[in-house]
């Protein structure tokens, strides 16, 4: 197939584009940076330079590309801007999905979170509501989620990807990671709040996975959602950082979520099935 990712430059898309490559796709690499466009083509793509928020320069760009498949893995996380980050989401995602349907593109797979979900006490599954009441400044990162995810549904086949916590290869919770560092100078307390976790190179093998899969939305988690006084130690002790010190309480939204469907459903097995393998692992 032909396939068009944006945000190939991303921590997901350096490791999925080489994957499709040799998979025998034919694939258009996206990227804002000038400097990204030789990895981009050392993986085997050919590499585009554009703006996603220039709306015209995308409609040509798919018009002339005629894709079968768009993968949206677009973030703005260099910055830590949760603002930045939802404007890619919303204004990017909206601009990305209208040149795909005016190029008559018939999927769409796109990168979601799974700590969107509304507050409760057990792991969210893909039909618990969105947090939409959520106050500020977590309903900024929501409001850009909805949106993404409502426009991306207007493709007539689309995958929705909810993403937990990424580790692994140049995510924030590698060796130089922002996370990382925090841990070290023990700025991160171990709370009872829960998360979910994928390692990034799941995270990447199941954007191509999904070429396959019929439409829906799936969190792509690992099998352990855990909380923060039970993996933060684990993680510190991987990374030879200090033990972190205990901070009781948590956010009510913060509870996890369940990969129950995509396994049932997709048969989808990550490779890292447990932080407690993936943190020493990827930090070794």
């Amino acid at each position: 197939m032909k396939i068009f990712v944006a945000g190939a430059s991303g921590v997901i898309g350096k490791l999925l584009l080489p994957q499709l490559v040799q998979a025998g796709h034919d694939v258009i690499g996206m990227t804002r940076k000038e400097e990204q466009r030789q990895a981009i083509e050392q993986t085997g793509a050919k590499a585009v330079l554009a703006d996603v928020f220039d709306r015209e320069q995308m409609v040509s760009i798919l018009a002339e590309i005629k894709p079968d498949v768009v993968i949206h893995q677009l973030t703005s996380l260099s910055q830590g801007s949760s603002a930045e980050n939802a404007r890619i989401r919303i204004e990017g995602t909206r601009n990305l999905v209208d040149a795909a349907k005016q190029a008559k593109v018939q999927k769409i797979i796109a990168q979601s979170i799974s700590w969107a979900y509304e507050p409760g006490t057990t792991p969210a599954t893909e039909e618990t509501a969105l947090d939409m009441f959520a106050p500020m400044p977590r309903n900024t990162t929501i409001n850009g989620v909805v949106a993404l995810e409502e426009y991306v549904k207007e493709i007539p086949v689309h995958v929705i990807l909810r993403y937990g916590t990424l580790y692994g290869p140049a995510t924030w919770y590698a060796k130089n990671g922002d996370t990382a560092i925090k841990v070290m100078n023990q700025e991160v307390k171990a709370t009872d709040g829960i998360s979910s976790f994928v390692h990034v190179e799941d995270a990447a093998n199941v954007a191509l996975l999904a070429l396959d899969w019929p439409t829906g939305t799936y969190n792509i988690v690992d099998d352990e959602p855990a909380k923060g006084v039970d993996w933060l130690p684990v993680y510190a002790q991987a990374l030879g950082a200090p033990a972190p010190d205990i901070q009781s309480g948590a956010a009510q939204w913060e509870r996890g979520a369940s990969n129950h469907k995509v396994k049932n459903e997709c048969g989808w097995a990550p490779e890292y099935p447990t932080w407690r393998i993936g943190f020493a692992k990827s930090l070794q």
